[in-house]
Order: C-alpha cells, then sequence, then structure tokens
C-alpha cells in the first residue's frame, strides 16, 4: 500500500554531484517529500537556492565564513540559517525518516554516524564511513535498528539482488567497475596524465575526487571494504570485475550456480530513486535501457600492476583495525595534491601504498582514535607529498 503522506527528508551534502542529482529527483515528485535539512560545505549561493526551492527547515553550511552570505540569501524566507561542523551534526539527527549523507570524505563520517544513531533509514553515496569505521557503523546499526541504502550503483545493485535471509547460499559478490578513463593506456602514458584528463570519466557524471579515484580504481578499493562491511561477506568472497559499458552494475553468484545481476543506464539517479523511495519505486527521467541497441557487453579482469590499489584493498581487511582508514586519509591526501599539480597521477597509488606498508595499525577502538590516525596520515602523507 503506497503511503500518501510526504516523507521527511535530510541531505546532507545537497550542493554535491549526488545531492544535486538527489533534488532534481525530488523537485519531481515534490508532494512527496517535506525536506527538513540541506547542508554543504561553501557553495553558500546554491544551498540557499535549494532551500528555498525546497521549503527546507534548515540550511547549513559547514565554512563558517560563508554564514552571512547564507544567512542573507535566506532573511526574510522562515529558513533557519546556521554553520560549522557540529551544526552539519546536528542537522544530521534531527527527526527526518530518510538522511541521505552525501558528502564527499571521511567528512561525511560525523553526520552520517549521527544520523544512524537516531535508528532511522540512511542512504549513504558517502563509502568513507564504513571504509573508514566499518566495524564501528555496523555494531551501532546493529544497536539501534537502523536501515542502510547504499547509493553507489555497484552496492545499491548487489542489496537489491542480495538475499539477506539465505546468506548461506551466497557464494561471492561480484564488483563490476568501469575500469575509468585509463584502462587500455600504458603505465608510460598514465605517469603522463593530467588533473584535466582524470577527472574526465568516460561513462558516468561524477565529481573530481570520485573521477579521479575512478581512474586510479582506487574506488573499487574502497568498494571492496565498504561491501566487506555492508554485506558482512569475507574478502575472499569479494571480486572485482572490469565491465567497461558500466550496464551490468554489480552481481552475486549463488551457490547452485546463479549469478544474479542489475542492470541499468550508467545514470546516478536510477539507485539514489531506488533510496529515497525505498520500499516502492519511482519513476525516474533515466533513458530506459535498449540492450539490442547496446550489443553486447564486454568483461575482463582487472590489471593489479596498473591498478595496485585493488590490492590495497584486501591487504588493509587482512591486516584489519585502521588499516582502511590508514588508505582512505592517504588517498584523500593523494588525490588533493595531483589535483593541485604536486604530484603525478602514478605518485597517488604510490603514496598509498608507503602510508599502509609504513603507518602503525591500531585496533578499531572508538572514534577518537579514528579521528587520531586520520590527522596522522594526512600529516605524514603530505609531508611525503612536500617532499616529492
Amino acid at each position: 500500500m503506497q503511503r500518501t503522506n510526504p516523507k521527511t527528508i535530510s541531505i546532507l551534502g545537497s550542493t554535491g554531484s549526488v545531492g544535486q542529482q538527489t533534488i532534481d529527483l525530488i523537485t519531481r515528485n515534490i508532494d512527496k517529500y517535506d525536506v527538513v535539512a540541506l547542508t554543504a560545505n561553501k557553495s553558500a549561493e546554491l544551498l540557499a537556492k535549494q532551500a528555498k526551492s525546497l521549503n527546507a527547515k534548515i540550511a547549513v553550511i559547514g565554512d563558517e565564513q560563508k554564514y552571512k552570505d547564507l544567512k542573507d540569501a535566506l532573511a526574510g524566507t522562515g529558513i533557519k540559517a546556521a554553520s560549522g561542523a557540529s551544526a552539519i551534526a546536528e542537522a544530521a539527527a534531527m527527526d527526518s525518516e530518510l538522511t541521505v549523507s552525501a558528502i564527499v570524505g571521511a567528512a561525511g563520517l560525523p553526520g552520517t554516524l549521527e544520523a544512524v544513531k537516531r535508528g532511522k533509514t540512511i542512504a549513504f553515496a558517502n563509502k568513507e564511513t564504513l571504509v573508514c569505521a566499518g566495524s564501528l557503523m555496523m555494531n551501532m546499526v546493529k544497536q539501534t535498528g537502523a536501515t542502510l541504502l547504499p547509493v553507489d550503483s555497484e552496492h545499491n545493485a548487489i542489496y537489491q539482488v542480495f538475499d539477506f535471509n539465505h546468506r548461506d547460499g551466497i557464494n561471492k559478490i561480484i564488483l563490476t567497475a568501469s575500469g575509468g578513463s585509463f584502462r587500455d593506456s600504458s603505465l608510460e602514458e598514465m605517469a603522463a596524465v593530467t588533473p584535466e584528463e582524470a577527472v574526465k570519466h568516460p561513462v558516468w557524471s561524477m565529481g573530481a575526487k570520485i573521477s579521479v579515484d575512478s581512474s586510479t580504481m582506487m574506488n573499487k578499493a574502497l568498494e571492496v571494504i565498504e561491501a566487506h562491511f555492508l554485506f558482512q561477506m569475507p574478502a575472499d568472497k569479494i571480486e572485482v570485475l572490469i565491465h567497461p559499458q558500466s550496464i551490468i552494475h554489480s552481481m552475486v553468484e549463488y551457490k547452485d550456480g546463479s549469478i544474479l545481476a542489475q542492470l541499468g543506464s550508467p545514470d546516478m539517479r536510477t539507485p539514489i530513486g531506488y533510496c529515497l523511495a525505498y520500499p516502492e519505486r519511482m519513476e525516474t527521467p533515466v533513458p530506459k535501457l535498449d540492450l539490442a541497441a547496446i550489443g553486447k557487453l564486454t568483461f575482463e579482469k582487472p590489471d593489479l600492476d596498473k591498478f595496485p590499489t585493488i590490492n590495497f584493498a584486501y591487504e588493509a581487511l587482512e591486516k584489519g583495525g585502521t588499516a582502511p582508514a590508514i588508505i582512505n586519509a592517504a588517498n584523500e591526501v593523494a588525490v588533493d595534491a595531483f589535483l593541485d599539480h604536486k604530484v603525478g597521477f602514478l605518485d597517488i597509488s604510490r603514496l598509498v601504498g608507503e602510508m599502509l606498508h609504513s603507518c602503525k595499525i591500531d585496533k578499531l577502538t572508538d572514534l577518537k582514535l579514528l579521528h587520531e590516525v586520520d590527522a596522522a596520515v594526512r600529516r605524514k602523507t603530505s609531508e611525503k607529498v612536500l617532499g616529492m
């Protein structure tokens, strides 16, 4: 039976790529949603525009220097303005049925955790949340009864075909990957890649950081870790497969030989729409898939010599503890340095590997330790960048 009252929703990171696509879908179904809170990092003007168009209760800007701009833009609307990290956490803790966590990087962790504490439904596009704090997060989910809905196309695909009630019948998870822009490039060609080239993904429309992660295949490494925690599957039951067309978004192989896959046009509004309407379905403007026009789907194993980042994921899971957080922090610093033209493209994976193999790995006991490790790895990686 379909609901008749609007679903209350908060969007953390509303001005980013996923946030904007989420708002696009809400705008097309405006009578079905009541927007409680919107947050952004620096884009005060866009945040104010979104808040006014959706009649949000509160808009929060992370950069406190942008607070006056936001407050002035919302003057006379009745929409509350706030700023700072604590205000974002408070917005995440507000009473909404669905929280969309779309803040890029480790910065999205505090808000996601606040939403989980409420025991409600969280649609998370922030894979770093489970990568950095997977065990802590899943323990909290069990305690609060929260529902985690993955927005990432791969994990969303798995979620749709994963038999949670009969997981003993599952043989393995197969994460598909486009292979990024440089799948067919040589190492010599990859060494000369510029930031401008790396942010142009051949299939998906994504932000700069995620596009670079796709090009190094670090995004797939993080997704392996995320899948391990989210679906409670051992690392040796998670496989990565290159699928350039990005039509099959991931698969689940069962013990009887069956492989269930979720297919669709490569458009993030499909998995976002799935999460927004869950457990129902919603109309989206995504082009319907025409398999006859596509003609063929191809697959290949990833080249681990060119993309060692995938191995880092399995190594980090084997080491356990803070190892996943180490590779995530190192990668974020390395990607920023690459985008600032301070290091080369291949230096990204090199820096991540060096940090994984040189940093002390501790048992992950609490968020305080996680923050300390994250800060320490960022400092050490930044020092390495300065020395290059």
